[in-house]
């Protein structure tokens, strides 16, 4: 059974930093990616790893304060978001893509299996 379990969200203060970890099990995966939501927005792309190459892929919005990496050993996927601001607010997705491609997946579409979300909250 594949499953992606996420951990780490809280609530924190605006400056603060916060690391989020998805865990998978079950198979490998291609791509993973952690995407946000909020309420009355739609999922958007937060950042992504290629799994082969360690390659990572972030949205503008976050380049600079979060990092994306990985421990292969622990088939684990980490957020590390430093500098948080009170727009990062939201609901964190991880999720992964079994298949392979040349371009980084971006969309929600893109991506096969999703972990249950886990909230963060950045107060200012």
């Amino acid at each position: 059974q594949v499953q992606l379990v996420e951990s780490g969200g809280g609530l924190v203060q605006a400056g603060d930093s916060l690391r989020l970890a998805c865990v998978a099990s079950g198979r490998t995966f291609s791509f993973y990616a952690w995407f946000r939501q909020t309420p009355g927005k739609e999922r958007e792309l937060v950042g992504g790893t290629r799994w082969s190459r360690s390659e990572t892929y972030y949205a503008e919005s976050v380049k600079g304060r979060f990092t994306i990496s990985s421990d292969n050993a622990k088939n684990s996927v980490y957020l590390q978001m430093n500098s948080l601001k009170p727009e990062d607010t939201g609901v964190y997705y991880c999720a992964a893509r079994a298949y392979y491609s040349d371009e980084n997946p971006e969309g929600v579409s893109d991506y096969d299996y999703w972990g249950q979300g886990t909230q963060v909250t950045v107060s200012s």
